[in-house]
């Protein structure tokens, strides 16, 4: 029994504008593991969801090797594989998954608009964010170099991959901390790569650092650069940098971990979702709904505390059941 039924569509071309116009019931937008998730359970509830994956199709897990700390792996996986297995079952039950990019979105009426690639306009009853976040990296092309060969931006995701090896950590506020304390119990050493000479970081993640016994501030340091074959074997660390004081040296590390930041895809959503100071989406407590009724969140563009795909995928599944209930209510 079909319990919604999609609006009609309509491809015709807008000549104002160029436009393609479609209509739909569930739109999800992002396909890491909260927009997959949700899609699966959108599917099976009949809500005919439209997914569109955006420009890095899987998230940021296709970018990480191995996932040791998802369900339903007991030998681990890859990052890409399980993204696939995902959008597989998410295909499975009769989600149209598509690749595009969301440019612009109106949610000041209904129905609710959404445009990708600045052609395609996207029109649905209920939509479902899920961009995720994008980790802020340094700049320095080492970074992509060694990316997925011992360069980390989750310590809590790749961590367990340096047991008993030495890591570096490069930032000073609350989740560097948090980072370095979480590595400390898994690593031989860990050294804090800092650029001030004092921590942003809450006192109490303060005092947890700096009273680990193999954990090593280097105060008024910035990472140049990475060495190694095939991976990551060592670090260049400038200290005091620009100034008469500046100083060059190696540091001997299997992995770096950056913990400068995450940026949450929520720019074209901002004129109509509350958003933090950082803008990760603010959705009501206990729940993924938004200011906007019809329009939900999951996953890291409104997570800035756990950040896992386990968590992400959680948050997929609650979005596609607030998004039937909101429809049932409708009707």
């Amino acid at each position: 029994m079909q319990l919604f039924k999609p609006l009609e569509t309509d491809k015709g071309e807008d000549k104002s504008d160029c436009k393609t116009t479609e209509k739909i019931c569930c739109l999800i937008i992002g396909s890491g593991p909260a927009g997959y998730t949700a899609a699966i359970y959108a599917a099976r509830a009949n809500l005919k969801p439209v997914l569109y994956t955006g420009l890095q199709q899987g998230g940021q897990l296709t970018i990480t090797t191995d996932v040791e700390n998802f369900p339903g792996y007991p030998e681990g996986v890859s990052g890409p594989e399980m993204m696939e297995d995902l959008r597989k079952q998410a295909e499975k039950f009769g989600t149209d998954v598509r690749f595009g990019i969301a440019t612009s979105s109106d949610f000041s009426g209904k129905p609710l608009k959404v445009t990708f690639d600045g052609t395609a306009e996207i029109v649905a009853d209920v939509i479902i964010i899920a961009t995720g976040a994008t980790a802020k990296f340094l700049g320095i092309p080492a970074e992509k170099k060694y990316a997925g060969m011992g360069v980390s931006a989750c310590a809590t995701c790749d961590g367990f991959f340096y047991r008993g090896k030495d890591v570096a950590v490069v930032g000073g506020g609350d989740t560097a901390c948090e980072e370095a304390s979480y590595l400390a119990n898994l690593c031989s050493k860990v050294y804090m790569i800092v650029r001030r000479d004092v921590f942003r970081a809450s006192k109490p993640m303060q005092h947890r650092v700096m009273t680990a016994p193999n954990i090593e501030i280097l105060w008024k340091c910035q990472l140049d650069d990475l060495f190694g074959t095939n991976g990551v074997e060592g670090a260049v660390v400038v200290r005091e940098k620009g100034t008469p004081e500046e100083e060059k040296f190696n540091i001997k590390i299997d992995g770096l971990f950056l913990a400068v930041g995450h940026t949450p895809n929520s720019d074209i959503f901002k004129p109509w979702v509350e958003t933090g100071e950082t803008g990760y989406i603010i959705t009501e407590p206990g729940s993924t709904c938004t200011r906007v009724p019809g329009v939900f969140a999951a996953g890291d563009v409104m997570d800035y505390v756990y950040r896992q795909a386990v968590t992400a995928a959680a948050s997929g599944c609650k979005a596609a059941i607030d998004a039937e209930r909101y429809l049932t209510e409708m009707l």
